[in-house]
């Protein structure tokens, strides 16, 4: 597939940031009226590359945001270690810096070893059950 033209590029960065096509039709360069812009911006969302690298783009920006598993365990350390400290106001409203509580810190000890499996409410047998059902020694007149 071919590249995108600079003004095509400069189209996707704009419409990315303000979702409004006709405006980053005329940002990226394209010289007409505002109802020439509509149409062809409306006619550049369809088109087969744009689309491609729209998609590429917020794929990007939506994995950026997401938290790893990495960054969750070191975050959660963090706070079982008492090193993240949080805001709290006063009653003279001055803004003071307070360690984490302890309540906090056993919650993300509770997180981390759940994760670890160090704390299972349930077990897991692996192994198999035979039951074998025959007819016995028995006699039905007994």
């Amino acid at each position: 597939m071919k590249k995108l033209t600079p003004k095509q590029q400069t189209f996707v960065d704009e419409y990315i940031i303000s979702g409004n096509a006709t405006q980053s039709y005329l940002k990226a360069g394209y010289k007409v009226s505002e109802n020439v812009a509509a149409a062809n911006a409306n006619r550049l969302l369809r088109n087969a590359k744009i689309k491609a690298e729209l998609e590429r783009r917020t794929n990007e920006i939506r994995a950026g945001k997401v938290m790893t598993m990495q960054e969750v365990m070191e975050r959660l350390t963090k706070m079982a270690n008492g090193e993240i400290k949080e805001e709290q106001v006063t009653n003279k409203g001055e803004v003071v810096l307070i360690g984490t509580k302890n309540s906090d810190q056993i919650r993300a000890m509770e997180l981390i070893g759940k994760r670890y499996g160090a704390w299972t409410d349930k077990k897991e047998v692996t192994g198999g059950l035979e039951i074998n059902v025959g007819v016995g020694d028995w006699d039905a007149d007994d």
